[in-house]
């Protein structure tokens, strides 16, 4: 935990949209607890979450204390902000399974810990919000907001025109807001919560916590808006041809999380070292600098996929990654492939073209030339088998095949399950042992 000024920090990163007035007044007078809330629609999180993560790792450093709302009770709702249909809803036990996995994750990316000075709270809607019948909810905070506040929210006003793609809004959803301020009432008197954080499309949602607790509480409370973060060709943040990219390693390798960062352009790695990592303005600078004088070295994607892949995965798992895509691009040894493990090595070669061959088969030593030309045809005939290994244009596990007479067993495996094959700079097959 540091003293700085959390505002401040958030404006020369580019994560501040909107905030209400008074807000950066407040948070200098001393520490506070702030909130930002995150509906469980799946087990995991996915980097469309992580600007809200960041936010609360800003605001946790800047000295002051998190709350994350995973939201139980509005996660069976849906929230219109944003969206062109109404999301389907969620059992009971679904939410509870997703919160568990959220839960696990945030653990990792925020200070939970009982000895810190300002530990990270979480909580859930559910427990508070469950407890009110409908008579109890519209009496104690439904009598609070007029239908016309409600109504001119540019969320509630975009399913209501007609707008291409929108097919209006159900009363559900039309709730929504109501439940959300409920919870910022809720937690301003548990918690001691005065700020309310989250992307400026929940603006309007957040605007009514802090109206509702004006008018019932006759205090002030506060929102403040990060942008949504967008490709710099205009396309949605996050999205790839396969879907989201997840923060758990089960939906989504740590190779290929690697890779996504690696792989961003110039202009969205110079926005994302500020907005997706901790690194101070001075490192990234020079980290601008350093890539304005080679940027074919690309220095801000490596600072960017090291941060992010560390502060997710962990080191261990960066240095997978970093070793993982040397070997696909012909730059590291058989040693390091052998140090993969399985699910690296597959999401490595994905799309790799890839035959079973039975474990039987190799119990004895079999000829390449007859595993590679009939069980598992990399090469349409024995001659062009011959002609590869002549041309040095072969390799098993990344080690050159030197002899057109030589042999495959199970222990050439990687795994005891899979056996690479190179063929030329850049063609790859997998053998897998059934």
């Amino acid at each position: 935990m540091t003293e700085r000024n959390f505002v401040e920090e958030l404006r020369w990163r580019g994560m501040l949209h909107d905030m209400m007035p008074g807000t950066e007044e407040f948070l200098q007078q001393g520490p506070t607890a702030g909130y930002l809330g995150i509906d469980p629609t799946a087990s995991s999180l996915h980097i469309g979450h992580l600007v809200s993560i960041m936010l609360l790792r800003h605001f946790q450093r800047c000295g002051h204390r998190p709350v994350v709302l995973v939201g139980g009770a509005t996660g069976m709702i849906g929230d219109p902000s944003g969206k062109s249909q109404e999301r389907n809803l969620l059992s009971p036990e679904a939410i509870e399974e997703h919160i568990a996995g959220i839960r696990r994750q945030l653990e990792g990316l925020l200070d939970f810990s009982s000895e810190s000075p300002n530990p990270a709270t979480l909580v859930n809607n559910y427990d508070w919000i469950g407890r009110y019948s409908f008579l109890e909810f519209i009496r104690e905070i439904g009598k609070h907001i007029t239908v016309n506040y409600m109504m001119a929210k540019d969320s509630v006003q975009r399913r209501l025109s007609g707008e291409a793609g929108h097919d209006g809004l159900s009363f559900t959803e039309f709730t929504y807001q109501l439940i959300q301020g409920a919870d910022f009432l809720h937690l301003r008197r548990e918690h001691g919560v005065h700020l309310q954080m989250g992307g400026s499309d929940q603006w309007g949602n957040m605007t009514t916590g802090s109206e509702l607790i004006r008018r019932i509480d006759r205090a002030e409370a506060y929102c403040l808006t990060c942008p949504l973060i967008k490709k710099s060709d205009g396309r949605k943040f996050g999205k790839t041809e396969q879907g989201n990219i997840w923060l758990d390693a089960t939906l989504t390798t740590p190779y290929k999380f690697y890779q996504f960062w690696l792989n961003v352009s110039d202009e969205d790695a110079q926005r994302y070292l500020r907005i997706f990592t901790m690194l101070p303005r001075e490192t990234i600078e020079a980290l601008e600098a350093e890539h304005a004088q080679a940027p074919h070295q690309r220095a801000m994607q490596q600072a960017l996929a090291r941060e992010v892949t560390t502060m997710v995965h962990g080191r261990d798992e960066y240095e997978k990654a970093v070793s993982a895509s040397a070997i696909l691009f012909g730059k590291d040894t058989a040693d390091a492939l052998k140090s993969l493990d399985a699910a690296t090595f597959l999401s490595v070669f994905e799309g790799v073209p890839r035959y079973e061959l039975p474990a039987s088969q190799l119990e004895t030593p079999q000829p390449l030339i007859d595993v590679l030309t009939a069980s598992c045809p990399v090469f349409p005939s024995k001659g062009d088998f011959r002609r590869a290994v002549q041309g040095g244009g072969l390799s098993i596990n990344k080690r050159r095949v030197e002899s057109a007479e030589a042999t495959l067993t199970a222990e050439d495996a990687l795994n005891g399950s899979y056996i690479l094959v190179q063929k030329g700079k850049k063609e790859y097959h997998i053998i897998h042992l059934s």
